[in-house]
């Protein structure tokens, strides 16, 4: 492939793929004034459902991009009996129950059912509003050729392979898929856990809407094992695992559909049938997310079985985690080196939710009377402990190395972000201070120990500096409902420092918020011999 275009003409960065993750890195990237090209192999938007289900922090995400401010509606909290989330065995006895409804650090509701098509028109909207971004539709990336501080990237018309067009990026994220045609083009293998189930994946809209007692619930039948899902306001969703004897083709019959949806009593004459398709569940992932200065995200770089919900947030999780780098390194802000800790941070995190959603897939797909009998006795006897009878979500710490500094533990952890008053004004944290880096202490200030250079630089990075307390500071924000005196208590410390993706940097004393900043300075130091990879802020 030859020479694409001239620097002058070329982006800052080119998403390849137009679903919520790519849509989301650009949008990211866009607001930031980076110049983004989005490449989207299909003529048109996807306008069926795919992911149902997204939780706190994603919101969060969404919150910090502009979404939530015009469609938090898009989303329908997570409600039910014990906890919202339930496992239960051939006869409806209750086997596990995991805690959806709980109140979220994140200042969000724990989980949320969606419908996929109208969240990426949210951030189609929001990102073809923005006079940086260019959205090439029905373009599919054929070629990539890094030279220098540039790739070059040669696409064909998905309609017609006679017509190609080329583009020149400073970096790219392949955000296309599980399918991934960047991924494969870089030769990058896939590391498989060794699970693998056929499902029907059946969404309806009832005509009528009798209630659920649970936000989702895994029906563990070995004879066919099932799931109900509340996909999002007025939308439902089914999901029956391919029983042996069965073939795929027979599976994915509409008439299939109805059939294993009538024991719930949704047929024809109560439910409008949206989709039906059969989809493998696996749980796999990239040997390597990076290759030079392209970046793989989303199902490009992971899969995993959808029992916890979380494919989407873990892609959305990429994105955030991907371009706050991008920006500080294109900025000049910070030496590219900060970038190797993308992968490393993410591919571990994301590993350990994998692993947990193939064990509670493994559960969910016994089909072995005898060990489905043997199951359903132990986690009956489980649900004899009070300690165990309302199960938490899976809670990662970024994989090492990471950017951060050791702080008792906390350090990799997800942040808080609670409801707080500032002027009068009830809001959530992010909403009514902001900050892409946010040094907060409880009831104290850490200013009042960094130097001027300390501040000014932190300021330049996009930080704020804060207080948090329970009204007895004039000007302060006030904690609203408890969640940050709690959090401080847990952690035990009075200050924290997190980063843009809500990671927590370190923690620690007033006294130590300046050897957090400084230890910050220092992980990020752009190298003057870099600064090729930085552009005009």
């Amino acid at each position: 492939m030859g020479a694409h275009g001239s620097e002058k003409d070329g982006f800052d960065c080119l998403v390849v793929g137009a679903g919520p993750v790519g849509l989301l890195s650009a949008l990211l990237l866009g607001r930031a004034g980076r110049r983004v090209l989005i490449a989207e192999r299909r003529p048109a938007r996807y306008p069926l459902p795919r992911a149902c289900t997204i939780d706190h922090e994603a919101l969060r995400i969404l919150q910090g991009a502009g979404v939530m401010t015009e469609y938090a509606d898009l989303f329908e909290p997570s409600q039910g009996d014990r906890g919202g989330y339930q496992l239960r065995n051939a006869q409806g006895e209750l086997l596990r129950a995991i805690n959806w409804n709980r109140t979220a650090e994140s200042g969000w509701a724990n989980t949320n059912g969606f419908y996929q098509p109208d969240l990426e028109v949210a951030l189609e909207e929001l990102v073809t509003a923005l006079p940086t971004v260019e959205l090439w539709r029905g373009w599919t990336v054929t070629d990539l050729a890094e030279t220098g501080d540039r790739v070059g990237v040669r696409m064909v018309a998905t309609e017609d392979e006679s017509r190609s067009r080329d583009a020149l990026a400073r970096w790219v994220i392949a955000a296309d898929g599980a399918n991934s045609t960047v991924r494969e083009r870089l030769g990058i293998a896939g590391i498989d856990s060794g699970f693998e189930a056929d499902w029907l994946v059946v969404d309806y809209r009832p005509i009528v809407d009798p209630p659920w007692d649970a936000f989702v619930t895994q029906y563990c039948d070995p004879v066919q094992p099932a799931t109900a899902v509340r996909s999002g306001p007025g939308r439902r969703r089914f999901e029956f695992m391919r029983p042996v004897g069965m073939s795929v083709e027979e599976l994915g019959r509409a008439e299939t559909a109805w059939r294993l949806m009538a024991p719930w009593g949704v047929t024809a004459a109560n439910a409008h049938l949206e989709r039906h398709a059969v989809y493998t569940f696996r749980g796999r992932s990239a040997s390597r997310w990076r290759a030079g200065r392209v970046f793989l995200a989303g199902d490009a770089a992971h899969l995993m079985p959808p029992f916890l919900g979380q494919g989407l947030c873990a892609g959305l999780r990429d994105a955030q985690a991907l371009t706050w780098r991008l920006r500080l390194v294109q900025r000049g802000l910070a030496d590219s080196s900060v970038l190797d800790t993308y992968a490393s941070e993410r591919s571990a995190h994301v590993q350990e939710i994998i692993d947990e959603a193939v064990a509670l897939g493994q559960v969910v797909c016994e089909t072995d009377p005898a060990r489905a009998a043997t199951r359903d006795a132990a986690m009956k006897a489980e649900l004899a402990d009070p300690e165990r009878v309302t199960v938490e979500p899976p809670h990662p710490r970024l994989g090492r190395p990471s950017l951060t500094m050791p702080s008792n533990g906390a350090d990799g952890r997800l942040s808080v972000q609670g409801r707080v008053v500032v002027d009068g004004q009830v809001g959530l944290y992010d909403d009514l201070v902001g900050g892409d880096w946010q040094l907060i202490g409880w009831e104290v200030d850490p200013a009042v120990v960094l130097s001027r250079s300390d501040l000014d630089w932190f300021a330049g990075i996009g930080g704020t500096v804060g207080m948090v307390g329970d009204g007895r500071h004039p000007g302060a924000p006030v904690d609203v409902d408890g969640t940050y005196r709690r959090w401080f208590a847990d952690h035990d410390c009075q200050v924290v420092l997190s980063r843009p993706d809500f990671y927590v940097f370190g923690t620690g004393t007033a006294e130590r918020a300046a050897d957090l900043i400084s230890g910050l300075r220092a992980l990020l130091a752009p190298s003057t011999s870099r600064r090729q990879d930085s552009v005009a802020s």
